[in-house]
């Protein structure tokens, strides 16, 4: 049996952190492990954790250096044959989530898992807001901004041993370099579950504010360099597709 590690990492989440753990523990599939990792929150987010802590696999509260850092903290302390992760503000689309990516793990050819997101509104999780649909991948589609939506992307334990995690020097496209180094440098397989994963509600820190905006940009140019899959062209062609994603469903 594929044993899947799910790492969540929060901060200051009392509102949303469990639904998250809920999304998580109610998956019909059995062998899975939940990895929590609280970044020292202030608010009363450590009480909502305290209520789950004898149902998760892993629960680490200390100050870190962001959400990459939290997160490849997860990956360390991740046993699973398979290790993805669940944000504190989203939520499975239905429990049977996991089965199916366990499913698709049993081609053992197979490096890693996607599918498609939604994203919805951060007030109403019935309200989807834009349906990224991922589509299946070819190596050529990277050059075109093509990305699979991050939260849906389960990979390998063994990859991120022999690649590398999140490169914590970027703040905002760290997770847009792993899956380039995966993809591009690592060449690793990849399959597609062709449905809705996971529900993703709005507000993230990548579109918060005009500086974040810039900053992510600046920092997708140079990982896309840095991967030698494209750069300015490829970014635009990368942000003018999410264009679709609203009128997508």
């Amino acid at each position: 049996m594929i044993n899947i590690s799910v790492v969540t990492a929060v901060y200051n989440r009392q509102k949303t952190v469990g639904q998250a753990i809920d999304s998580v523990l109610s998956q019909s599939y059995p062998a899975v492990e939940s990895i929590v990792i609280d970044g020292a929150s202030t608010d009363g987010t450590l009480a909502v954790l305290e209520a789950y802590r004898p149902r998760l696999g892993v629960f680490i509260s200390e100050r870190d250096q962001g959400l990459y850092d939290a997160l490849n903290k997860g990956i360390k302390h991740a046993s699973g044959d398979v290790v993805g992760f669940l944000h504190a503000d989203d939520i499975f689309e239905n429990s049977e989530v996991l089965a199916k990516v366990a499913t698709a793990f049993q081609d053992p050819a197979v490096e890693a898992v996607y599918g498609d997101l939604v994203y919805v509104r951060h007030d109403d999780i019935r309200q989807v807001v834009r349906y990224w649909k991922s589509g299946h991948y070819d190596v050529a589609a990277l050059s075109r901004g093509w990305m699979p939506p991050h939260p849906t992307f389960y990979v390998r334990r063994s990859v991120y041993e022999r690649l590398g995690g999140f490169d914590a020097r970027y703040r905002i496209a760290a997770d847009y370099d792993l899956v380039l180094r995966f993809l591009s440098v690592g060449k690793i397989r990849v399959t597609y579950i062709p449905e809705v994963l996971v529900r993703m509600r709005t507000g993230g820190i990548s579109n918060r504010s005009l500086k974040t905006i810039v900053r992510k940009s600046l920092e997708d140019i140079e990982v896309l360099r840095r991967n030698k899959v494209g750069g300015v062209v490829t970014l635009f062609r990368k942000n003018f597709s999410k264009m679709n994603q609203f009128w997508q469903r």
